[in-house]
């Protein structure tokens, strides 16, 4: 294939956000030389390990992470406002990955981390499309409400509340799914005496 043919094609895997990933390029045959001619000449930015942004678009820092870490699901606070449970907008962003997961560099980049057995990782898991249009795994409504429980130290008690009331409501629930997870995360006494407080 020809630089020109390259640089063509190349142009055809930036997604509509901007992004451009070096493994979906390299995959199609380009050249990893005009890979980074192209990325060098259209002054793209590194964002994260194979991972390009164009000069003029908005960062999604959320599946930039996503890129960098695909194991982890998004949970907890990130969760929680997703579905609306809590009003506030979380300060940092908050996932999940298997313990013994090297987590230091997520850390050091401000990134709230929480760990689980490896067995326990994609319970719940799911996916939803954001505001960029990319696709995120996030945790279902059931899984983020043994989350919640089971880490209510980590939240204001106030979010706790309110989360909590607010999946009563939420017409999405499903409180068999619910007590289903409940065991698996050793919240099933708290789950149902919560339940039962506030139905």
């Amino acid at each position: 294939m020809k630089v020109g043919d390259d640089m063509k094609t190349i142009a055809r895997f930036i997604d509509g956000s901007g992004l451009l990933l070096t493994k979906k390029a390299l995959r199609s045959g380009i050249k990893k030389d005009n890979f980074y001619r192209f990325v060098a000449d259209n002054h793209f930015k590194k964002v994260a390990q194979g991972v390009y942004l164009a000069p003029e678009a908005w960062e999604d820092s959320a599946f930039i992470l996503h890129q960098r870490c695909p194991q982890a699901v998004f949970s907890h606070d990130e969760a929680l406002f997703y579905y609306d449970l809590i009003d506030r907008e979380p300060m940092e962003q908050t996932i999940t990955i298997y313990s013994g997961y090297n987590t230091q560099k997520l850390k050091a980049s401000r990134i709230k981390v929480f760990t689980v057995k490896k067995e326990l990782l994609n319970i719940g898991r799911t996916e939803y499309k954001n505001s960029f249009g990319h696709m995120i795994p996030i945790y279902d409504l059931e899984r983020t409400i043994c989350d919640l429980v089971r880490n209510r130290s980590n939240f204001e008690i106030q979010d706790f509340h309110t989360a909590l009331k607010n999946y009563t409501r939420h017409p999405d629930k499903d409180f068999n799914k619910l007590m289903t997870y409940a065991p698996l995360f050793r919240v099933e006494k708290l789950i149902r005496q919560f339940m039962e407080m506030l139905l």
